[in-house]
């Protein structure tokens, strides 16, 4: 994965590693291996680079531990997203602590005349190289833009992450769909007779 250091493609893998639990709704997309080699093919960028050589092949070899180990990882990833905004100094110890355990590695990366700075992890294992790029995506967002660009979406019966990556910062839901239900209800309610 190219410029894993600040990309948006790992920032929305973390944000859908998040989101693969919607705790209103009490939904859960990774309950089974068969639902994690769906996550991982869908997300090439939580592909370890030892992978990359098997061209496309997707993940073959999960395990329930593997399971276990991305779910775990949710949950870190999920928290950081919640709390960043409030509690940033909480938010980077989650991040730091995630990013020891995964064994992440930076590494400086060339090809031509182009440089960028990669960071994977020291094991083959899945959930460390997922840890790996999408802590590190999260703290260069936090690094970058400030800790205020990840939060939970404002819609009352939503709980989805999100990252902003805008010029202006000023996101506050999920989808546009959630901010468009919010500014129905906002227009409904201020026109309903009290």
């Amino acid at each position: 994965m190219r410029d894993a250091y600040y990309s948006p493609l790992v920032v929305q893998t973390a944000v859908d590693l998040a989101n693969t639990l919607r705790p209103i709704k009490g939904e859960d997309a990774l309950e089974t291996v068969e639902q994690l080699r769906d996550f991982l093919d869908d997300h090439p960028a939580a592909e370890p680079p030892s992978s990359a050589a098997d061209q496309g092949a997707g993940p073959r070899h999960l395990t329930r531990a593997d399971l276990a180990e991305v779910r775990a990882l949710r949950a870190t990833v999920r928290e950081v997203l919640e709390r960043a905004n409030a509690d940033a100094v909480e938010a980077a110890a989650l991040i730091n602590d995630g990013l020891r355990r995964s064994g992440a590695t930076p590494v400086l990366r060339h090809e031509g005349d182009r440089w960028w700075t990669e960071v994977t992890s020291d094991t083959d294992r899945w959930s460390a190289h997922l840890a790996a790029t999408t802590l590190s995506a999260l703290a260069s967002v936090i690094a970058t833009l400030g800790p205020a660009r990840l939060g939970v979406c404002a819609g009352p019966t939503c709980r989805a992450t999100f990252v902003d990556l805008s010029r202006n910062g000023s996101k506050q839901y999920c989808t546009r769909t959630c901010a468009h239900r919010a500014s129905v209800a906002a227009f409904r309610s201020r026109r309903s007779p009290r």
